[in-house]
């Protein structure tokens, strides 16, 4: 059952939520609603910032505790629809995973849509992955992860580089990812009791257009649940029943998994899509982000013990246990 905390939460968002969509806002007044909020999110303590331009053009930022791991790193692309989110509106949630995971964390602001839809958001990612490499980091050492598009833009970003026949990173996270952006009807009509989760969901199958512009949806680099997943490193994946990505996100895992890609998902009951932002109120989202650290240790454990599969946790039992 959610947290009391969850619940405040989820009351607030959708008191805030069902105004605004019901009046149809551009994505111009969303995007600065967003950055409004930001002005809340506040950095995690020992967590240094700094920010420069990726190959002089693509705005980034180092996210650097203290006794960080010298060699390893996370690239995390943050979420919104390939529409919203900035570097600001994600800082405090990739600083609160940096100090729990114990790595460096590159971010990108990667460009959107609709002045730039598909693929410059792909080609973004796929440009810090391999700007990484030419600073000397080794693929074996590197994790690529994302929340909501960020995620399904994490999942496409190891496609493409399998595609291209590109060294893979050690391992991928997606928290809630987007892995189709055709949401089908059946999952608009399991949501539909509820009016904010409502409302999600048709403002999300609104931006993938967007973002796809004259690509179809299907196109796997967009929707990585249409994909052959065969080869993929690792994957984590975290994901809230009460999601509207719920369906496809299982759906997909399970397509991964008879591909022969270890993947582990870690359901949580009742959850509001993007509860991982709210990690300094909510206790399941500091338990999903310590579990992302969790995860990362058994990756680079299971490196040094070749052989060693990693454990698949049961796609419908929540996780139990809370952070301290």
């Amino acid at each position: 059952m959610p947290s009391f905390q969850h619940l405040l939460l989820k009351q607030f968002l959708t008191a805030a939520a069902v105004p605004l969509a019901r009046r149809k806002p551009s994505v111009g007044a969303i995007r600065l609603a967003m950055e409004a909020g930001a002005l809340f999110q506040f950095m995690p303590w020992k967590v240094n910032l700094e920010s420069f331009k990726l190959d002089n053009r693509l705005e980034a930022e180092w996210l650097r505790p203290r006794a960080a791991h010298p060699t390893r790193v996370l690239l995390y692309l943050h979420g919104g629809g390939y529409v919203l989110g900035s570097l600001n509106t994600h800082r405090s949630l990739v600083g609160s995973l940096a100090q729990r995971t114990g790595l460096n964390v590159l971010t990108i602001n990667y460009r959107k849509a609709p002045d730039h839809p598909f693929p410059a958001a792909l080609h973004d990612a796929r440009r810090a992955y391999r700007w990484l490499l030419r600073q000397g980091h080794q693929p074996h050492d590197i994790v690529v992860g994302g929340d909501s598009a960020g995620g399904g833009l994490a999942l496409a970003l190891l496609l493409a580089l399998r595609d291209a026949g590109e060294a893979l990173p050690a391992a991928g996270v997606g928290l809630s990812p987007w892995t189709d952006l055709n949401l089908p009807t059946a999952a608009l009509r399991r949501v539909a009791r509820e009016e904010g989760l409502l409302l999600e969901a048709l403002q999300m199958r609104s931006w993938g257009p967007l973002y796809a512009h004259k690509t179809a949806l299907s196109h796997p680099l967009l929707s990585p649940a249409q994909a052959d997943l065969h080869g993929l490193p690792p994957l984590l994946i975290q994901i809230s029943t009460a999601e509207v990505l719920y369906d496809d996100v299982l759906k997909f895992a399970d397509k991964a998994r008879a591909a022969g890609v270890p993947v582990v998902v870690q359901p949580f009951e009742g959850l509001v899509h993007w509860w991982h932002l709210f990690w300094r109120l909510v206790p399941e989202a500091r338990q999903a982000l310590d579990q992302v650290a969790e995860f990362l240790v058994d990756i680079w454990a299971a490196q040094a013990a070749p052989g060693v599969r990693l454990p698949v946790v049961p796609r419908r039992v929540a996780a139990r246990r809370r952070a301290a």
